[in-house]
């Protein structure tokens, strides 16, 4: 009769008792950890909107950042040169919050680039703001552009710019004049450096070489910043990208030198 050796007994079933326990404690880790990935109760998703004659490969370095921050994102890409701002905003603001929808998020913010913001601010003049929590609008041309009123007319403007890009003047044609102001939580970051001498002679100072500071400002606006940033490069800034994910996470922006008007529209972390 072979004799039971039970100290060796004992080991293997403290060990057997151990491995069920880390079984069962990953298993429950790894159910809770889907829970929260599916629910999507701490979400957050920004949608992307590149500027005129521009490309969503624009924004690709601030999408980058985004993730690291921990933001789901929807980077959208729109025929910017083909039609005017009513035939774009809703297309392209919609594919947005398909996009984030479709990942879960249960808040979802906006940050543009120059004429994405006239997108912008045309869909929720349209279909309401309140799909949107926070906005960052880099380089709008809120009040219009004095540029577009000066070159309108030369030859090959308008092949370059689109129908959209006669719309941002600051005429009587001029659509970011007739969308009123703020109706949702919007920060602006407007750029103060130029690269382009020519355009920047028909803007007001300081201009970032496409919008003067001036014309960048909203009225009902929650904040606003002015940063040494030419237009075209004003979304990969590392110097802006930071106060982006700032405002998006806190309602405020880490520069000091920021402004906050009165805002009814500004919303709690």
């Amino acid at each position: 009769m072979k004799l039971i050796n039970f100290k060796r007994l004992s080991a293997s079933v403290t060990f057997a008792g151990v491995a069920l326990g880390a079984l069962l404690c990953l298993l429950t880790t790894t159910s809770l950890a889907n829970t929260d990935s599916e629910s999507g109760e701490s979400a957050e998703c920004v949608i992307l909107l590149h500027g005129l004659a521009r490309t969503s490969a624009s924004m690709s370095d601030l999408q980058a950042e985004l993730i690291k921050a921990g933001f789901l994102v929807a980077k959208i890409d729109y025929p910017s040169r083909k039609k005017p701002v009513e035939e774009l905003s809703g297309p392209a603001i919609n594919q947005g919050l398909k996009q984030c929808e479709e990942q879960g998020a249960k808040k979802i913010h906006v940050v543009t680039h120059s004429m994405g913001g006239i997108l912008f601010r045309h869909y929720v003049q349209t279909h309401g703001a309140e799909n949107f929590s926070r906005t960052v609008m880099l380089a709008p041309p809120n009040k219009g552009s004095e540029a577009v009123d000066a070159l309108r007319d030369v030859p090959g403007f308008q092949f370059l710019n689109g129908p959209a890009g006669l719309q941002m003047g600051t005429d009587s044609n001029s659509l970011p004049l007739k969308l009123g102001r703020a109706m949702s939580d919007i920060a602006i970051i407007a750029g103060t450096f130029s690269i382009n001498l020519v355009l920047s002679t028909y803007l007001p100072d300081p201009d970032d070489g496409k919008v003067s500071v001036e014309s960048s400002k909203l009225e009902g606006m929650c904040a606003h910043l002015q940063v040494h940033v030419s237009h075209p490069f004003i979304m990969e800034n590392e110097e802006v990208m930071p106060e982006i994910i700032s405002y998006l996470q806190t309602g405020k922006f880490i520069s000091a030198d920021a402004e906050y008007p009165d805002c009814e529209y500004r919303s709690g972390n």
